[in-house]
């Protein structure tokens, strides 16, 4: 099923990564969101359970093998195009996951990838979405 005019919700997940006071994000890129700073994460593929779904995603867009943990949200992200029509709606659970092993280094759908002190995450153009699920889990202020 194509992302963009879906006929119904797509499942996925995303990964919240968090070692030494510093957080992972990926720059987003493709739509929704091109070129802004995300979470890693994507589309659950058929077959395959929600955590091996992270840790599948998490690799490839970061060079990073995760052990995940519990979800952290669950949320709905739809976008509607100039005509009101839903142009992406896509069912996303985030959960945490902590770092095994693996060099961080963008690939597949990510431009960057890099780990940001908390501190700074107010220095980067983060999706809305990730925004609030940071702040919600307290790791982000305004």
């Amino acid at each position: 099923m194509p992302k963009e005019y879906p006929d119904r919700p797509l499942l996925g997940v995303g990964s919240v990564i968090v070692s030494d006071g510093k957080v992972v994000l990926i720059r987003r890129g493709s739509d929704p969101d091109y070129g802004l700073w995300s979470i890693p994460g994507g589309l659950v593929e058929e077959g395959e359970s929600l955590r091996e779904a992270v840790a599948r995603e998490t690799l490839e867009e970061t060079g990073i093998v995760v052990e995940v943990k519990e979800p952290l949200e669950i949320l709905d992200r739809i976008v509607y195009d100039e005509g009101g029509q839903v142009k992406y709606h896509f069912v996303i659970i985030d959960y945490r996951a902590d770092p095994i092993e693996g060099v961080l280094k963008e690939s597949s759908d990510a431009i960057e990838a890099r780990y940001v002190k908390l501190e700074d995450l107010k220095n980067y153009e983060i999706t809305e979405t990730v925004k609030n699920l940071l702040r919600s889990v307290g790791l982000m202020r305004d």
